[in-house]
C-alpha cells in the first residue's frame, strides 16, 4: 500500500515537473502585449455596408482604432483576438487593418470570426519589436438604432475585454440631425473645437470588465446617409457645406482616429462609385 502511495506521489510530482514550465511561461507572456489606447467611434446613419442591397433601416458603423504595446524584450508576432458583438442585429463586418506606428503604412488583413467565443482575430502583419506599439483598426456595422418616426436612439454598452490606460468613446451626429442628446451628458471641454457633431468621453485606467454605457437620442428627417450626402457636396468648397457642424469630413484632421476610420470609408465609397480608368 505504502509502495502504491509513494508511486503515485512520484507519478504527481513528474507531472508538475512537466506542467510548470508551460505555466511560468503563460505568466510571463499574458502582459506581452497591452492595451496602451482604446479610441471607438459610433457613426450612425453614416453609411451603408458596401454590400448592403436592402436600405430599409438606419445604418451604424462602429470603428475600433486600438494601441498596443510590446512589453517584453522579445519581437513579438502571432494572433490578436477582440470580442466583437457579433449577435448585434445584422452585424457584419467592414473593415479591418492594421498599420505602421507612424501611419504611413496600412495593411488589410484576413480574419477568423468565432460566432461561439464572440471574437475576431488575425495574425500581425508585421513584427512587434520590443516596447514598440502595434496600432490596428476594426470598423463593423449594424441594425441597432431604434426608429421611432422621425425619432431615433442608440443604447451603447462596452465591456472592456481588458485593463486600458486611455479609452475614449466618440459619438459623431449624422448631417441634419436635430435634438441630439447623450445620457451621460459630456463635458463641455470635451468637443473638438467648432464641431459640435463630436460628442466625446476621455477615460483613463479601465480595467477588464469595467462597464461603460450610453444612450444617443436625436430626430432626423433625412434618411440620405452621411457619406451620400457628401458625395452630393463633394463639388463644394469646404466652408460653404451645409450644416459645419456635422464632422463626417470636416473633422478628419480635428478628431483623433477619424482620419482613418470614416474618411476611409468614404474615400472608399467614393472609388466605388467611379469608373475604373
Amino acid at each position: 500500500m505504502m509502495k502504491k502511495l509513494l508511486i503515485n506521489i512520484n507519478f504527481f510530482l513528474y507531472l508538475l515537473l512537466l506542467i510548470n514550465p508551460l505555466m511560468i511561461a503563460a505568466e510571463e507572456n499574458k502582459n506581452t502585449l497591452s492595451m496602451e489606447e482604446l479610441a471607438i467611434k459610433i457613426m450612425p446613419e453614416f453609411a451603408y455596408h458596401p454590400n448592403d442591397v436592402k436600405k430599409e433601416h438606419p445604418p451604424l458603423l462602429i470603428g475600433y482604432q486600438g494601441t498596443m504595446r510590446n512589453q517584453s524584450e522579445q519581437p513579438q508576432i502571432g494572433q490578436i483576438e477582440i470580442p466583437l458583438p457579433i449577435d448585434a442585429k445584422n452585424f457584419r463586418i467592414g473593415y479591418v487593418a492594421d498599420y505602421s506606428s507612424d501611419l504611413s503604412k496600412v495593411y488589410e488583413i484576413e480574419y477568423i470570426l468565432d460566432l461561439e467565443k464572440r471574437t475576431i482575430s488575425w495574425k500581425t502583419s508585421k513584427e512587434i519589436k520590443p516596447n514598440d506599439v502595434y496600432k490596428f483598426v476594426i470598423e463593423f456595422y449594424t441594425d441597432n438604432i431604434m426608429v421611432e418616426n422621425d425619432k431615433k436612439s442608440l443604447p451603447y454598452q462596452f465591456k472592456s475585454f481588458t485593463d486600458i490606460g486611455l479609452f475614449n468613446v466618440s459619438f459623431i451626429e449624422p448631417i441634419k440631425a436635430e435634438k441630439v442628446a447623450l445620457d451621460p451628458a459630456p463635458e463641455e471641454k470635451n468637443t473638438h473645437g467648432d464641431e459640435k457633431g463630436v460628442h466625446s468621453y476621455f477615460y483613463q485606467g479601465i480595467k477588464a470588465g469595467e462597464e461603460k454605457s450610453f444612450t444617443l437620442t436625436y430626430e432626423r428627417i433625412e434618411t440620405t446617409p452621411t457619406v451620400e450626402m457628401m458625395e452630393k457636396q463633394e463639388q463644394q468648397p469646404l466652408d460653404t457645406i451645409e450644416n459645419k457642424k456635422s464632422p463626417a469630413i470636416l473633422s478628419v484632421a480635428a478628431v483623433s482616429g477619424i482620419g482613418l476610420i470614416a474618411a476611409g470609408a468614404f474615400v472608399f465609397l467614393m472609388r466605388r462609385k467611379r469608373p475604373q480608368s
